[in-house]
Formats: structure tokens, C-alpha cells, sequence
């Protein structure tokens, strides 16, 4: 199998998947943690905001961090500096958490080099929003 075949075979896995946590909301909606929120709502995920520094995101509770999430995430999604993804991919293994999606901009070498080493499933330089439209057709 080709690597874009697997790549896109682990996309629609992930996309199958139905309760995402996201890391680094915010309550700017030019902001690309809004968006990515926004989105997996609309797409009719259940989607749980994870910042320390908001309280809520338009009435829906934001936790500040894994330990606080009502629920066990299939997949955590990344809009953050790359410095908080790997220090937040560290947490995924005792959580029990093996899919990371790193949205563009969120990744780095030794973040995603972590998650190969640990059994986690990781995506980067690939964006969850444009993956949901053209799954959606």
C-alpha cells in the first residue's frame, strides 16, 4: 500500500471515530481552535474544548485539561503550539488515548516522533475541517 493510501485509510478512521477532545480552543472565532471546535460540532462529533485559560466556549464548558473531560476522547485534535502538543502527547498513554490528530502548525518532530514510539496513531500537516468536507462530499 501506497503511503498515501494509508494515510488517507488512517483520516477516515479517525473521521469514524465519534467523541474528539480539542486542544487549544478559543473563544476568537478568527481563531483556527474556534473553527476546528465549531466543525466537529457541526459535523455532529461530540467534541469536548480543552484550554486551561477559557472557562467556556459559547456556554459549553471548557475543561483545562485530559484529567477533567467528562468522557474518554477516541481522538485528540491539536490547535496549539507544537511545545504544548508534545508536552500534551506525553499524558495520551495513561489516558489511554491512541489517535492525535496535529492540526497544521500544531506538530513537531519530536511531538510526532513520541506518538510513533508510543503506539499512537498520529496525523499532521493534514487539516481535520478540509478531511470532514471531502469525506461529506
Amino acid at each position: 500500500m501506497d503511503e498515501s493510501m494509508s494515510e488517507q485509510g488512517l483520516v477516515d478512521q479517525f473521521l469514524e471515530s465519534r467523541v474528539f477532545a480539542v486542544v487549544g480552543v478559543s473563544n476568537n472565532t478568527e481563531k483556527y481552535g474556534y473553527r476546528v471546535y465549531q466543525d466537529l460540532k457541526r459535523g455532529g462529533y461530540s467534541v469536548y474544548p480543552v484550554n486551561p485559560r477559557c472557562a467556556d466556549i459559547e456556554g459549553d464548558a471548557c475543561y483545562p485539561d485530559f484529567a477533567s473531560l467528562p468522557e474518554k476522547p477516541d481522538v485528540i485534535d491539536f490547535v496549539c503550539p507544537p511545545a504544548v502538543t508534545l508536552e500534551l502527547v506525553k499524558e495520551m498513554p495513561a489516558i489511554g488515548v491512541d489517535k492525535a490528530w496535529m492540526q497544521p502548525g500544531a506538530e513537531s518532530p519530536e511531538a510526532i516522533s513520541f506518538c510513533e514510539d508510543h503506539g499512537i496513531k498520529v496525523l499532521h500537516d493534514i487539516c481535520v475541517m478540509v478531511e470532514m468536507r471531502r469525506k461529506s462530499g
